[in-house]
C-alpha cells in the first residue's frame, strides 16, 4: 500500500461529520433528480441558502441525462427545504450544462460562480442575483478553466478570485492541475493571473488540486479549503464510471490578509479523507469529498458543506482555531 492510499485519522481529531449525514439526497428534491452534490452554501440575512448540483437520469441504467442547479433554504444549516423548481439552467448550441456552484456575498450582494460545460471546452462563469430566481451573468472565462471562487470582500480596492485552469499540452504531467489567483476592479475584466499553489507541492496529491469554498476571513489570514486528487489504479473500479481510480481529499491553506497571493501555511496532510460509508460506497464516484460551502459561525465553529461520492450533500464542522493551527503546524 502506498503512502497516498493510506487512510488518516487526522480528520477524526479536527473534523466532526454530522450524525445526520447525508443532509440532502435526491429523495428530498421535488423534481427529477438522481444525484445531488457539490452544494454552495452561504448564510445571508439570517438564513442559510444552498445552491446544489442536480443530475437527473436513470438509476437502473446508471445514466445521467442532464444537470441543473437546485435551490434550498434552512433556518439552522442542517434541515433544508428544497424549492419546487430548479433555480438555474442555461444551454444553447454551445453550452451543454452548468454545474458545481459557489456562492459569495460581497458588499451585501450575492454572486454565484459556476462551471460551464461547452462543446468547445469548460469555462468558469460569474453571475449576480438578488432573489436566486433570476441571474445576471457578468463574466465567462476562456476555455479551459473551472472552480472559480471569489473572495468575500475587496482587498486594497480589488476583487480576487481563485480558479483551476487546465494544464497546457506542453506539460509532461498533463493532469497535474494547479490553483491560480487573479484580480479585477469590476468582477468583469480579470488580470494579474498568478500561480498560487502547485499540485506537486501537496504530498497527498499525485494528480490535481482545485479551489473549494470561498475563503473565510480570520485574524490570522484568509482560510481556504481546497480539494486534492490522487490516483491509484490498484483501487479498482469505485462507482458507476468505468476505471474510476481517483480519490478526492481535502486540504487547507492560509493566505495573507493584505496580499492573498502570499501563502502563510498549507496543511502537509489532508484535513479530510473519504472514510464514511456515504463517501466510499454505493455512489456515482466513490472515494470523493468535494467541499463547496464554508461558513464561520459567531461561536468559532466552521461548517463545511461537501459533496460525498458525487451523490449526496454532507455537513462537517471544525473549530476555526484548530484549522488555522493545522495550516501552520502541519
Amino acid at each position: 500500500m502506498t503512502e497516498l492510499s493510506r487512510s488518516t485519522t487526522r480528520d477524526k481529531l479536527l473534523v466532526n461529520r454530522h450524525p445526520s449525514n447525508p443532509i440532502l439526497t435526491s429523495k428530498m428534491v421535488p423534481y427529477q433528480s438522481l444525484l445531488v452534490f457539490n452544494a454552495a452554501v452561504i448564510k445571508h440575512e439570517g438564513r442559510y441558502i444552498m445552491v446544489f448540483r442536480n443530475d437527473f437520469g436513470s438509476y437502473d441504467a446508471k445514466r445521467i441525462d442532464g444537470t441543473n442547479l437546485g435551490l434550498a433554504f434552512s433556518d439552522n444549516g442542517l434541515e433544508w427545504q428544497v424549492e419546487a423548481d430548479p433555480c438555474f439552467q442555461i444551454s444553447d448550441s454551445e453550452i451543454l450544462s452548468v454545474n458545481d456552484p459557489r456562492l459569495t456575498v460581497i458588499d451585501g450582494e450575492c454572486y454565484m460562480t459556476f462551471a460551464i460545460i461547452g462543446r468547445h471546452g469548460i469555462r468558469g462563469g460569474i453571475a449576480k442575483t438578488t432573489d436566486f430566481k433570476s441571474f445576471q451573468i457578468i463574466h465567462q472565462t476562456l476555455p479551459d478553466n473551472r472552480n472559480l471562487v471569489l473572495f468575500p470582500e475587496r482587498i486594497n480596492g480589488s476583487f480576487f478570485r481563485l480558479d483551476r485552469p487546465f494544464a497546457s499540452y506542453l506539460r509532461e504531467e498533463k493532469n497535474s492541475f494547479d490553483i491560480w489567483i487573479s484580480e479585477s476592479r469590476d468582477l468583469i475584466s480579470w488580470g494579474k493571473h498568478r500561480l498560487l499553489l502547485k499540485a506537486d507541492e501537496i504530498p497527498y496529491c499525485n494528480e490535481k488540486i482545485g479551489p473549494g469554498p470561498p475563503p473565510i476571513k480570520t485574524e490570522k489570514g484568509w482560510l481556504h479549503i481546497f480539494h486534492a486528487v490522487d490516483v491509484e489504479p490498484q483501487r479498482g473500479k469505485n462507482g458507476w464510471e468505468e476505471q474510476w481510480y481517483k480519490r478526492y481529499t481535502v486540504g487547507v491553506m492560509l493566505l495573507d490578509l493584505d496580499d492573498p497571493t502570499k501563502i502563510l501555511g498549507v496543511s502537509g496532510e489532508p484535513l479530510m479523507v473519504p472514510e464514511a460509508d456515504y463517501e466510499i460506497k454505493g455512489g456515482f464516484r466513490n472515494n470523493v469529498i468535494f467541499p463547496c460551502g464554508l461558513i464561520l459561525e459567531d461561536s468559532g465553529e466552521v461548517k463545511i458543506y461537501y459533496g460525498a461520492a458525487d451523490t449526496v450533500v454532507c455537513l462537517a464542522s471544525a473549530d476555526i482555531d484548530d484549522l488555522i493551527r493545522f495550516c501552520i503546524e502541519n
